[in-house]
C-alpha cells in the first residue's frame, strides 16, 4: 500500500512537537525575576495540529478571548497568532475583586508563532472562534495533494 512521505501524524512530528514545547518552556521562564517574586511568565495556549487530504487544521485552546482582538498573520510559512484576555471581570452580583490570594488564570497578551508545512495555499485560510477554541483551516495546494494516476494498458 502506498503511503505518502509526509504526514503530521508520523511519530517524528511528535518528537518535534515535544521539542517545540520544551523550547517554549525554556524561553518563557523569567530568569531575571527577583527571588521570591512571582514571574511575569506569559502562558502560551495549547495547540493541536492535524491534517486531512485537503487541509491542515490548527486548534488553539484559549478560552476567554475577545474574537475581535485575535490577530492572525502569515509570512513565509509562519502563522502568527496574537491575542489577549482580561480576567479582571466582575465576580458575583455587584462585587469587584480588589486583590487576589491566588491568581492562576492568565490575564494579558500572548503571541504564538507556528511553522507551517510546505504545500499549503496560505491565501485559503479560514478561522473561527467558538467555545474557547480558535479553529484555523488552511487548504493544501492542488499540486501537493496525493493523486491517483491511472496506468493505460496497451
Amino acid at each position: 500500500m502506498y503511503r505518502p512521505w509526509f504526514s503530521l501524524s508520523d511519530p517524528i512530528w511528535q518528537n518535534f512537537d515535544r521539542l517545540n514545547r520544551e523550547m517554549e518552556e525554556i524561553f518563557n521562564e523569567n530568569y531575571f525575576a527577583t527571588p521570591g517574586a512571582s514571574g511575569t511568565r506569559t502562558p502560551i495556549p495549547a495547540v493541536n495540529i492535524g491534517e486531512t487530504p485537503d487541509k491542515v487544521f490548527i486548534y488553539v485552546f484559549a478560552p476567554g478571548l475577545d474574537p475581535k482582538g485575535i490577530e492572525l498573520t502569515v509570512e513565509k510559512n509562519m502563522l502568527t497568532i496574537s491575542a489577549g484576555r482580561d480576567t479582571s471581570t466582575d465576580i458575583g452580583e455587584d462585587q469587584k475583586v480588589k486583590g487576589y490570594y491566588r491568581k492562576e488564570r492568565f490575564s494579558g497578551k500572548f503571541r504564538r508563532v507556528i511553522a507551517l508545512p510546505d504545500g499549503l495555499d496560505t491565501s485559503q485560510i479560514e478561522a473561527k472562534y467558538s467555545n474557547g477554541i480558535l479553529s484555523i483551516s488552511i487548504k493544501k495546494k492542488e499540486e501537493e495533494k496525493t493523486r491517483k494516476i491511472e496506468v493505460a494498458v496497451s
